[in-house]
């Protein structure tokens, strides 16, 4: 038999959380409201999903269980027990005969293979006749790339579809991972993809001695083009006012992409040797996003001077927090947002992508990008 929800005969309640579930692409057009949907988000460095573990992280409101099999495959599920509620990442990973590898509910004991099928009910005696494997919690399709573990979430939560393209790539994303930091912002997650990307805030939110000042600015153009679900600023020699560049020493070229839903990397080249910048934004609630930035490089710097790096990501998180917290005093009026050329133009573009995201889904139609090569100048 094919496993389904619950029989609401024999567990009343267990498709009431299902009820709650945001249907296809509501809001999702709107800035600030919504997600978009039908993509990989990002939740863990796979690192931190050793054998047997059971980790619980939240993405877009949902719980969601991410563990490793002791075969070391990942698999993601809702982390609620149909049962009674309680959190699956609480109770542990079994290895029963008959039943093979399955995550136990601490409350009941009710067991779930990684697929989301309940292999076995504790308290069922032999004459009582009920199909276990009738249970299901919502598995999610899960990838592990690049040492990334990327959860897929789909417009219909309650029936998911199946992914039709993989997650994103990231050139230079090689050996171990250099330096990882992670904050959780009280924004939206559009506010805090506007905020990354806004190449004019720097001088007034960024300034450290070892990076730039109000006093630094000037104007500056640079050649953007587009990119798989998204764009780039395409290679260049950093700004002369970046003083962090200097240490790598050479010439740096360096290329900026942003990529729906939540990514933005910076991929930098000193002759052979390498640093990739990965940020990516994942949406815990309508108003907590994570952003996670990650380092590769095999660059010498990365050796010497990790603590001082490190110093600074955290400097930077905190000041992009600090300046979140203050824009959410003026945002909780819900004012109208003015958006210039060509300071604005990024900003423009990801509400741009995410309504042809949204509406490329309803119409059953490949993506297309609407952002076309262009020069954009701005001070900064």
């Amino acid at each position: 038999m094919k496993p389904a929800a619950a029989d609401p005969v024999q567990s009343p309640s267990s498709d009431a959380p299902e009820a709650k579930a945001p249907s296809a692409h509501v809001g999702a057009t709107a800035f600030g409201k919504g997600f978009v949907r039908d993509a990989w988000y990002f939740v863990a460095l796979a690192r931190d999903v050793p054998v047997a573990s059971l980790k619980r992280y939240e993405v877009m409101d949902e719980p969601v269980l991410i563990g490793r099999t002791r075969a070391g495959e990942v698999y993601a599920m809702r982390d609620i027990c149909p049962h009674r509620a309680a959190p699956l990442s609480a109770g542990r990973l079994v290895d029963r005969p008959g039943e093979g590898e399955t995550i136990e509910c601490p409350y009941h004991g009710w067991r779930f293979r990684p697929d989301g099928v309940c292999a076995a009910i504790p308290s069922l005696v032999e004459d009582q006749a009920f199909e276990a494997n009738r249970i299901r919690v919502r598995a999610y399709p899960v990838r592990e790339s690049q040492g990334l573990v990327f959860v897929w979430m789909a417009s219909d939560a309650r029936t998911p579809s199946e992914p039709d393209h993989e997650p994103p790539l990231f050139p230079g994303a090689e050996g171990e991972v250099k330096l990882v930091e992670a904050m959780d912002f009280d924004s939206h997650i559009d506010h805090a993809v506007v905020g990354l990307m806004d190449p004019a805030h720097g001088p007034f939110v960024h300034q450290q001695w070892w990076w730039r000042s109000e006093h630094s600015m000037h104007e500056k153009a640079k050649t953007f083009a587009p990119r798989d679900f998204g764009w780039a600023m395409v290679r260049h020699a950093p700004s002369s006012n970046s003083r962090l560049y200097k240490i790598l020493g050479g010439a740096p070229a360096t290329e900026i992409t942003f990529r729906l839903p939540g990514y933005r990397w910076e991929h930098i080249q000193v002759g052979e040797k390498q640093v990739l910048a990965l940020t990516c934004l994942t949406p815990v609630t309508e108003n907590k996003t994570r952003i996670t930035q990650i380092f590769w490089s095999d660059h010498w710097v990365f050796n010497v001077a990790k603590p001082f790096l490190r110093m600074g990501v955290v400097a930077f998180l905190k000041q992009d927090g600090g300046m979140v917290n203050l824009q959410n005093e003026g945002l909780k009026y819900d004012p109208a947002l003015i958006w210039i050329d060509d300071a604005d133009k990024q900003a423009k573009w990801y509400q741009q992508l995410k309504r042809e995201w949204t509406k490329s889904r309803a119409e059953g139609r490949a993506f297309a990008n609407p952002i076309k090569e262009v020069v954009l100048r701005w001070k900064s």
